[in-house]
């Protein structure tokens, strides 16, 4: 193999990427966090590559491995941005106890119904539905980021259980509504599911 070239498996994150590893500048990460959520959202978990990454992002596939490691290291990240938003989950299990459940579905539905929040989840939806890795990071980002820290605002017996429960609930109509768009929970006003879903949520987590 030429020296130089990036055919052979790119260092992770050892030392600094040379000057012909691509763009490199304080913005080089960011450009490549965007463009892997765009190639995961446009081809799904299965056919997106680092090198696809980079490509996209006008870089070296050396600078992807560079900041990130691994696709499944990549795939994390851009959860982790798309969710960024549900990280402050605690601040909305802050408020009255008993406005939890109404706060609760009103943040997680506002987020799928804004376009800019929605794309990139449904990559990740879509791509943890048909791909085991893909999932197994899905999985774990939610278990850590977020359940754990809904659990830690709850004062009821078994506080992880019922906050898996009430995630449970609100990814199933995500599903239904979003990636299966089944009729007619997908074109219902969001505010009639809110009054639905409100009370169960509100059991689930302080009853």
């Amino acid at each position: 193999m030429t020296p130089g070239t990036t055919d052979g498996p790119a260092p992770r994150r050892r030392g600094r990427p040379s000057r012909t590893a691509g763009a490199a500048g304080p913005d080089s990460r960011t450009r490549i966090l965007e463009a892997a959520r765009t190639e995961f959202a446009e081809r799904g978990y299965d056919r997106t590559s680092i090198r696809g990454i980079a490509k996209a992002a006008g870089v070296d596939a050396a600078l992807v491995h560079h900041y990130f490691g691994t696709k499944d290291e990549v795939f994390a990240a851009a959860i982790e941005v798309s969710f960024e938003p549900a990280l402050v989950i605690p601040e909305i299990l802050g408020g009255p106890p008993d406005g939890m459940g109404e706060r609760l579905a009103r943040f997680f539905i506002g987020v799928w119904e804004n376009p800019v929040s929605r794309a990139p989840l449904l990559a990740i939806l879509r791509s943890a539905l048909t791909h085991e890795a893909a999932a197994a990071v899905l999985r774990g980002f939610v278990l850590r980021r977020l359940l754990e820290r809904i659990a830690a605002e709850l004062h009821v017996p078994d506080p992880t259980f019922r906050a898996e429960v009430a995630a449970s609930h609100m990814i199933g109509i995500a599903v239904l509504r979003y990636v299966i768009q089944a009729e007619p929970l997908a074109s219902a006003d969001p505010e009639k599911i809110i009054d639905m879903v409100a009370p169960t949520l509100q059991r689930y987590l302080t009853e």
